[in-house]
């Protein structure tokens, strides 16, 4: 049996205060020795999740990903000293989930260094957003980075047509395709296209990697270089945990980081502890959206999951229910959350503790959280690396573009309850939207031992990100999680599509969604192809079907949904809402 003081690994920068749990992780961690895990799972034995290899053997490239992407930089380099050379100051990377997050952590905690690309990161069809980057790039100066594994997601290509056309109108035919660069799989529908359109590089990145696992790929460290990032000291220290995670039965696995915080999650999950809640460093708050799309969409599936709460604000223990396992990330001597922490551990809430020395411990980061997902995913079960219900509202929303292509209209829902220019859509009857929204909340089960439902809140926004926007999403969301103690998420749509969308649908059906949707002062025309000018579909029409789509989707999947429709200023429509809680 693991000892228990081996969950004290501070002078390794990580510790754990598990409590009554102690027991039931420490004897999960002596079966990960006891059965070879480990070795099994850097021998890339399937059977370690499944009996079917499928999704599984060809998905685990990123064990070596820090060894393979040294051979790489002096490539990714050149391509850095040539953009620079060519007088470029500006990027916008367009993609989706496992594409664009890594690249957006880079940008958000490491922001650029002297003499480099601003690096922006456009993953939304809101086309406010769109026509955000529309009038705000310079042409002359601005390289686009088209990245997306399987070389079709439909938002990445609809960006990529518009902003080639784009190029295209201010630069010329001739010039357009020097200003893009695509980073996929080889083979890819993309990588055919960017080929025909004479794209400045192309990054083939190795096959057996998926989106979410791919960081330290080139889908993560192509952006970062851009961003003067190191990567040689960003690899050094990937490898450095890569090897920690090396140790198997011959050692205590405790001295695992990624065996150790993955039998804590999974313990804790399958005990009734499965909301991982963050509590970041202020510095290291961006990682928290790469992490919540890694855990959902690897464990939200065959109605089990753990779910990540990005975001929310820190309380007193009293707010929590007793479904949460707290994680926190330190950056050095970091006090910002520690009396918050100590009173969650003086209450007995199992909390976890990671000390970062700097910012590039990150790449250790990656590689640890990556891990432990998949000795989670072992110990709960299922496969880490597919995601079988991301694709249902896909299919809805493909089947509503091509009938509104066909028709031009698209289905229009009956509003329970209208006031004061919010629209509320629910299946019961309401006398206010307000009303309407605490009848819906009222449902939930708030969770008070280990075994009732873990109820959790998603708030769905299909609008335009903005600074002001995610001040009111947060306060919406910190209203709801006071009123009913409940976890609460906020995703961006149709961005947490390829993030938690997976769990919403494939987990144990405890969610509640909100979807807020509202008024688009302007819309933008997609291109059917990159350089024609035709067009048969909107960004606003797109976002409209995503929205659509994944109502639909969870319907079916017998989740508990509503959806708000404000007319006008849409964060003063969130407010009040949030005042009638």
């Amino acid at each position: 049996m693991t000892p228990l003081n081996d969950f004290d690994q501070s002078a390794r920068g990580y510790t754990a205060h598990l409590g009554a749990f102690r027991g039931a992780v420490g004897a999960a961690l002596e079966r990960v020795r006891t059965e070879g895990i480990i070795d099994r799972i850097w021998a890339r034995d399937h059977t370690v999740w499944k009996e079917d290899p499928s999704e599984i053997r060809n998905r685990l490239g990123w064990l070596q990903s820090p060894d393979v992407m040294k051979k790489a930089i002096p490539e990714i380099t050149a391509f850095q000293a040539d953009i620079r050379q060519a007088g470029y100051t500006q990027a916008l990377l367009l993609g989706m989930g496992g594409s664009s997050l890594a690249p957006e952590t880079f940008y958000k905690v490491f922001r650029v260094r002297e003499d480099h690309l601003d690096v922006h990161v456009l993953d939304s069809t809101d086309p406010g957003a769109v026509l955000h980057y529309d009038r705000g790039l310079s042409p002359e100066k601005t390289l686009f980075i088209v990245s997306t594994k399987s070389g079709g997601t439909v938002e990445t290509l609809s960006l990529m047509n518009y902003f080639y056309n784009w190029a295209a109108r201010a630069l010329g035919p001739e010039a357009a395709g020097a200003h893009f660069t695509a980073i996929t799989d080889p083979g890819s529908g993309l990588e055919a296209m960017a080929r025909a359109l004479s794209f400045r590089k192309i990054f083939l990145n190795d096959p057996d990697i998926g989106g979410r696992y791919s960081a330290l790929s080139y889908f993560g460290l192509a952006p970062a270089a851009l961003l003067g990032i190191d990567l040689e000291l960003l690899l050094k220290r990937a490898a450095a945990m890569a090897l920690k995670c090396r140790a198997s039965q011959n050692t205590v696995m405790a001295s695992n980081p990624g065996a150790w915080l993955g039998c804590i999650m999974g313990e804790l999950a399958k005990a009734g502890r499965d909301k991982v809640t963050f509590i970041l460093s202020p510095e290291l708050a961006p990682f928290g959206a790469w992490a919540e799309q890694l855990i959902a969409e690897s464990t939200g599936k065959e109605g089990t999951g753990i779910l990540p709460v990005d975001g929310e604000p820190v309380g007193d223990p009293g707010v929590y229910g007793m479904d949460r396992l707290f994680i926190c990330l330190k950056l050095g001597d970091d006090a910002a959350h520690e009396e918050q922490m100590t009173a969650l551990i003086n209450e007995g809430r199992p909390v976890v503790e990671i000390v970062l020395d700097d910012v590039y411990d990150l790449g250790s980061e990656f590689f640890r959280w990556e891990m432990a997902v998949a000795v989670a995913g072992h110990l709960l079960g299922i496969n880490p690396f597919d995601q079988p219900n991301v694709e249902s509202a896909k299919a809805v929303a493909r089947d509503m573009v091509a009938a509104y292509q066909a028709e031009g209209t698209l289905p229009e829902l009956v509003p329970t309850v209208e006031l004061l220019g919010i629209r509320a859509y629910a299946d019961f009857d309401a006398e206010s939207p307000a009303g309407a929204l605490r009848r819906f909340l009222d449902q939930a089960d708030p969770g008070e031992n280990d075994t009732a439902g873990r109820a959790y809140v998603a708030v769905q926004a299909y609008v335009n990100p903005s600074e002001e926007m995610n001040g009111a999403l947060q306060e919406f969301r910190a209203r709801i999680g006071s009123r009913y103690r409940l976890a609460t998420t906020v995703g961006y749509g149709p961005r947490f599509l390829h993030s938690t969308g997976q769990l919403h649908k494939g987990d144990g059906g405890h969610g509640l969604f909100i979807q807020i949707l509202g008024d688009m002062p302007e819309d933008a025309s997609i291109p059917d192809s990159a350089g024609s000018p035709d067009s048969s579909i909107s960004f606003g029409v797109l976002k409209e079907t995503q929205a659509l789509g994944d109502r639909r989707a969870l319907l079916d999947a017998g989740r508990k949904i509503m959806r708000f429709y404000m007319e006008g200023d849409i964060p003063e429509g969130l407010e009040r809402l949030a005042e009638a809680l």
